[in-house]
């Protein structure tokens, strides 16, 4: 059940320094300057700045969704909303603070830049159950890589951004001889600027295909059509080495995406890199259409795994049909107890973040930053100063909106 966060007071709240900024907001390590003077309990504050919303993807819609949803989570490896707030400038609301990075700043640690099998099934698993929550809830993430998967300082996992998330009503067991999905035929009624993105993505010819920078790919149609066999969403939204194949046929999608996500992100965590990227946007596509990943060496149950998760007809990825039980009754996780994954004590990494922890935190301080705290308000104040004409949109609200045009 969604409750009301706990309200913040913007004037009550200090920041250490900002760990991050993306195309929606800017992430702060903060405190409480009169309930936590001394700053020995931060968390994580992202602040969306009302006067950029006219990056054209409705950031109020998804600001206000993903406190929504952060509200009614309730699962150790999600974050909790421990408040919100909003003026007439910004909103902000807080979770709790994850000092062990990302999963990829972790992988980057590594002498080979690449995860053991032991430590791939370790994350991986507490990324099913993870999932597994949010399709029970009837969300579909949307936006599984390793940028997103955080490591708490007990040094389990927290998936994290929740913007491009959306919920689907669930597919109702499907009677025998049935097809999986209902043909629906939509009128082709769009306008010009959201032409089919199936026929440009098949055909892909040289011309009227602009290169984008972005890696982001973001929401730009939202027609919902209703299914007898469960609700698919027909967004463009991922990320672009991470996106499925039916999202970029423009089949429509549910929550088969989040597995086939968890697939790229498994190959990246065995190899170090995604199995599709290409040395463009229109060629990382092709690949996601038709190339299938390589391995080297024998098959593993961890390759045979991968395999299963990035099957390009959706109906037949491994967790199409019963969810994270399938993955969960893998080979790959033969013997591994889920019950007891909240209490592993000593995850993989644990102690190499107690001994970095110092050295990192001072190695990740924006050199622009002060050592000293940061007043929220001067700091979106300094940032806009030296301008003398109003801002255009950031480069990664520029980088979202590109693939508008298609």
């Amino acid at each position: 059940m969604e409750t009301s966060p706990p309200e913040l007071d913007l004037d009550k709240l200090r920041a250490i320094r900002v760990v991050g900024r993306g195309a929606m907001g800017t992430v702060f390590l903060a405190y409480e300057k009169e309930a936590d003077p001394s700053a020995h309990h931060p968390f994580a504050l992202k602040v969306v700045e009302k006067c950029s919303f006219h990056c054209k993807f409705d950031a109020d819609r998804r600001a206000r969704w993903e406190v929504s949803v952060l509200s009614r989570l309730n699962h150790p490896f999600l974050p909790t909303l421990l408040g919100s707030l909003e003026t007439d400038e910004f909103l902000a609301w807080a979770v709790p603070y994850c000092p062990g990075g990302d999963l990829n700043v972790l992988r980057y640690h590594q002498t080979d830049r690449v995860f053991s099998p032991t430590v791939i099934r370790f994350y991986v698993a507490e990324i099913v159950c993870a999932l597994e929550h949010l399709h029970g809830m009837n969300i579909v993430y949307r936006d599984l890589k390793p940028e997103n998967v955080l490591i708490q300082q007990s040094g389990h996992v927290t998936l994290t951004d929740f913007d491009l998330s959306r919920t689907l009503n669930p597919r109702k067991p499907k009677p025998t001889n049935t097809p999986d999905f209902v043909e629906v035929v939509v009128p082709d009624a769009r306008p010009k600027h959201r032409r089919n993105l199936t026929r440009l993505v098949s055909v892909m010819t040289e011309k009227g295909l602009k290169k984008v920078r972005s890696a982001r790919v973001s929401p730009v149609s939202r027609r919902k059509p209703s299914f007898s066999n469960g609700e698919r969403s027909n967004s463009f939204v991922g990320t672009e080495e991470y996106v499925s194949p039916e999202v970029v046929r423009g089949d429509g999608h549910e929550f088969a995406v989040d597995w086939w996500a968890l697939g790229i992100l498994t190959y990246e965590m065995m190899y170090g890199k995604t199995p599709f990227r290409g040395k463009n946007r229109k060629e990382t596509f092709r690949n996601v259409l038709m190339k299938s990943p390589e391995f080297i060496g024998r098959r593993t149950a961890l390759t045979d795994l991968i395999r299963r998760l990035l099957e390009k007809d959706p109906t037949r990825r491994l967790g199409y049909n019963r969810g994270a039980v399938e993955i969960k009754e893998h080979a790959f996780f033969r013997g591994l107890r889920w019950d007891l994954l909240t209490e592993v004590s000593r995850p993989p990494f644990l102690a190499l973040m107690e001994e970095e922890e110092e050295e990192e935190e001072e190695d990740s301080r924006p050199e622009q930053m002060p050592a000293t705290t940061i007043d929220i308000r001067d700091y979106f104040l300094n940032l806009r100063a030296p301008r003398s004409v109003p801002p255009s949109p950031s480069s990664e609200c520029r980088k979202e909106a590109s693939l508008a045009e298609f």
